[in-house]
């Protein structure tokens, strides 16, 4: 029986590092990570062939594997510069810049003229500047900032989800939700129990309105991270606003108007954030609301938030209608019904006009002389709109008549 001295399986070690080696200058990574594994099995107390397979695996940008790598080299030799730059560099991808910093402390402190080390000491406390910034912008709800802070943070910490999530969470609110949904699906193609990025798929179909499939996103997310809050909160806020507005839509459809608009007002406070399934409800309410000046309002609020032709064309009607319901009632003042003749209307005109003239009140009291007087200027005023055609068709469909392009005053 053989038995192989430590200075063969030395020899044999050194030959698979060089080969390693020669694989790694031609860039085949794969096979110079595969001899030096056959290197560390041999001999598994090297430091430079763990520092050779963390070098090999970051260029595979396996950085995690690459940190326990460097990670041992330096437990192996804790005067291994190369070691410590190594893992230093992997903190700094990973985005724990901290950690990164002390590791090219000790860099600075093997080597003190080492010039690469300034730069890369520079890099973390940049990454830890931005951090501060993102979470200061964040509470302001300055959601911008955020993204332009981790989009320079990544630069150097290229390989961090922490940072990819925030900023897709970010780019959610901010609206932008395909940029959002790509970047979380990467971070899911690469850690599918990732509950961050699960939280922010989720939080995009959230705010599309497409609520059962945020939901599953959400109960997903908390699975995998049974703690976190903000997907406990979007999942509940998800459920009662689905609730409320199928609540309000129940009432709308037995015709209970006025309970459908309490319900649909309750389904508003639940989430100022979700802007399009807001836009419903206030289009809904608005639709259920009696008073004109409401409608126009929950118009308003949803043509800022979303500026659709829909919406527009929503918000122009219950103006139209508004305006109706403030102006003259010329049939009225003349007492005939809408759909009524030429001739029923100068019928109507002369039977008013004379009930009002001043001279049958010439007697009256001058608070009576001021009335009749004012319901003739009314009955004339009524006379000539509706005895004209055109104008008539104008005040019927709610336009002004001094207003001959018809502007209705809206946004443009």
């Amino acid at each position: 029986m053989d038995i192989t001295s430590d200075d063969e399986l030395e020899r044999e070690a050194e030959g698979f590092k060089e080969q390693g080696n020669a694989f790694y200058v031609k860039k085949d990574y794969a096979e110079a990570f595969n001899f030096y594994t056959k290197a560390i099995d041999l001999c598994p107390k090297n430091a430079s062939y763990y520092g050779n397979r963390a070098a090999t695996l970051m260029m595979l940008s396996r950085y995690r594997e690459a940190l326990e790598d460097s990670q041992q080299a330096v437990r192996l030799d804790d005067t291994f510069m190369k070691g410590h730059m190594r893992e230093g560099k992997c903190h700094l991808l990973l985005g724990n810049a901290m950690a990164a910093s002390r590791c090219f402390q000790k860099v600075q402190e093997l080597e003190p003229e080492n010039s690469q080390v300034q730069q890369e000491l520079k890099s973390a406390e940049s990454i830890l500047e931005f951090e501060r910034l993102a979470e200061i912008s964040f509470e302001k709800r300055d959601f911008r900032m955020v993204v332009f802070c981790m989009d320079r943070a990544l630069q150097s910490a290229s390989a961090c989800h922490r940072f990819k999530v925030l900023k897709a969470e970010c780019l959610a609110l901010l609206g932008r939700y395909p940029e959002a949904q790509s970047v979380a699906s990467d971070i899911l193609r690469m850690d599918s129990t990732n509950g961050d990025a699960l939280y922010v798929r989720g939080l995009c179909l959230y705010y599309e309105d497409c609520i059962d499939k945020a939901v599953q996103f959400f109960v997903q997310a908390l699975r995998m991270a049974p703690d976190h809050e903000k997907a406990r909160l979007a999942c509940r806020n998800a459920k009662a606003l689905k609730a409320k507005k199928e609540e309000g839509n129940k009432a709308f459809k037995e015709g209970s108007y006025e309970e459908a608009y309490d319900l649909y007002s309750e389904a508003l406070t639940i989430d100022p954030n979700n802007i399009k399934t807001n836009a419903k409800l206030y289009c809904n309410r608005a639709t259920v609301g009696s008073k004109y000046e409401e409608a126009v309002r929950d118009y308003e609020k949803v043509y800022q938030t979303e500026k659709t032709k829909e919406h527009k064309s929503l918000l122009k009607n219950a103006q139209l209608e508004l305006k109706k319901s403030k102006r003259k009632d010329y049939y009225k003042v003349l007492g005939v019904e809408k759909n009524a003749t030429e001739d029923e209307i100068k019928k109507a005109y002369r039977k008013r006009a004379l009930m009002h003239h001043p001279d049958r009140h010439s007697g009256a009291s001058a608070e009576v002389q001021k009335e009749e007087e004012k319901k003739f200027k009314e009955v004339g005023e009524a006379f000539t709109v509706l005895s004209d055609p055109k104008k008539k068709s104008r005040y019927d469909s709610g336009h002004d008549l001094e207003d001959d392009d018809m502007n209705m005053g809206l946004f443009h």
